[in-house]
């Protein structure tokens, strides 16, 4: 069987629990490891081991990366996942569940830099790279062995090592025949992990596992499935295509397909965007409609810096409120022609606020741009608008003066936040 140490990169095609070469025990070994080609690459709590690696006073500490009580975790590492903490999880239950923990607010510039560098060493390795957050992507390495003399297996873990020698942080690999058992497998061994799933064990290896473990459900479509018998993908994948269509529409066929671990998903490495948002949680419930418009102006504002960082505009937008009780309420509209200008979204997003300022306590506001529009199509005016183009101008040059001199440049008055806001 063949077999791959992790730490010296020794190869062989018989297996070994305890490489030969360096005595390592981070050894992997798998009937199909030199002939899949279908990657999942997922850095381990990210933000976390960033900040870890630029404060090693944080490696024995428990670490969130997140906002104050009133927001959310947006990571921790695993030391903090041992007592409780997950992402996503509002602070206060964080902190409740770690109480010595370390909060760091995040710094996404910081992140996107090192995303950045990773992705670069990703795409040394094969063109078909296809990003699918900050910190994670599915390759496809087919076709590449003879560029780097090894096989795929292989280049991964030099790759593995690379990161952890040159960006500081650790990344999990799943290595299988298509991008769904790969991101499976990449799930299965984590942090510093490298699993591989080979077709033939595919449908085996999903039929105990709960239906939950499917990638797209959900809970619930998860309390669905099993309210209809279905509480093991083993149980889903012996449902017939049609009996699946009529039962659960026209995903069906499609879900019985994924519980047999079918995949015939490309890698795409233009992987096209659908949408671009930005939000906020409050430091202490906001109810009135005239104090929930300043954050909301401001998150349009960088809303369009973020839709002219990706050369898009956007054709509509989305309104999102999270109440004091934690539900969600979002509030759509499209737009009379492209835009990437804040006051346009902010004038759109507040007819729809105004809708919605009916005196409920709101945590949390947010401003998403769907659908989306090649910038070219962006405020290029009409009659009913002749002034957009000159509007653009204006913002172009504020986001010129805020490139140079900071943030705080230019700062509209709606903006401004008021002392101890």
């Amino acid at each position: 069987m063949p077999a791959l140490c992790r730490d010296c990169l020794h190869a062989t095609e018989q297996a070994f629990g305890r490489c030969p070469a360096c005595g390592s025990r981070r050894c992997v070994a798998h009937p199909d490891l030199f002939r899949l080609t279908v990657a999942h690459v997922d850095c381990d709590a990210f933000y976390a081991s960033v900040e870890k690696r630029d404060r090693p006073d944080l490696l024995a500490k428990p670490v969130i990366v997140g906002g104050g009580r009133r927001g959310v975790v947006a990571a921790c590492c695993y030391l903090a996942r041992t007592r409780g903490v997950r992402s996503a999880m509002p602070m206060f239950k964080a902190l409740a569940a770690c109480p010595d923990a370390v909060v760091i607010r995040p710094d996404i510039a910081k992140y996107v830099t090192e995303g950045r560098r990773i992705r670069a060493l990703m795409e040394a390795l094969t063109p078909l790279v296809q990003p699918l957050s900050i910190d994670e992507a599915v390759l496809d390495l087919t076709g590449t062995e003879a560029l780097h003399g090894a096989p795929p297996a292989v280049v991964l873990a030099r790759f593995a090592l690379a990161v952890e020698r040159e960006v500081g942080v650790t990344v999990s690999i799943g290595l299988a025949a298509n991008r769904l058992m790969a991101k499976l497998a990449a799930e299965r061994d984590k942090p510093r992990g490298f699993a591989v799933i080979g077709a033939a064990e595919a449908a085996p290896w999903l039929a105990p596992q709960p239906v939950s473990l499917l990638p797209g459900v959900g809970p619930a479509l998860a309390k669905r499935l099993q309210a209809a018998g279905f509480a093991t993908l083993g149980q889903l994948a012996a449902l017939p295509a049609r009996d699946a269509a009529q039962r659960f529409g026209e995903d069906g066929p499609g879900l019985v397909a994924r519980a047999r671990g079918e995949d015939n998903r490309a890698v795409t490495p233009d992987r096209e965007t659908k949408s671009i948002s930005a939000e906020t949680t409050f430091e202490a419930d906001i109810a009135g409609r005239e104090a929930l418009e300043a954050p909301l102006w401001r998150l349009c504002e960088k809303l369009a810096r973020r839709l002219r960082e990706k050369d898009l505009a956007a054709a509509g937008i989305t309104l999102k409120l999270k109440t004091a009780g934690f539900a969600t309420r979002t509030r759509a509209a499209r737009l009379p022609q492209p835009t990437r200008l804040p006051e346009t979204l902010f004038a759109a997003a507040r007819s729809l606020l105004a809708r919605e300022a009916d005196g409920t306590a709101f945590r949390l506001i947010g401003i998403g741009a769907q659908p989306l529009a090649p910038a070219a199509e962006a405020d290029r005016g009409d009659l009913a608008d002749p002034e957009a183009p000159r509007r653009a101008a204006r913002w172009a040059a504020v986001e010129r003066l805020r490139a140079k001199f900071g943030d705080d440049a230019v700062v509209k008055g709606r903006g401004m936040k008021k002392p101890g806001g």
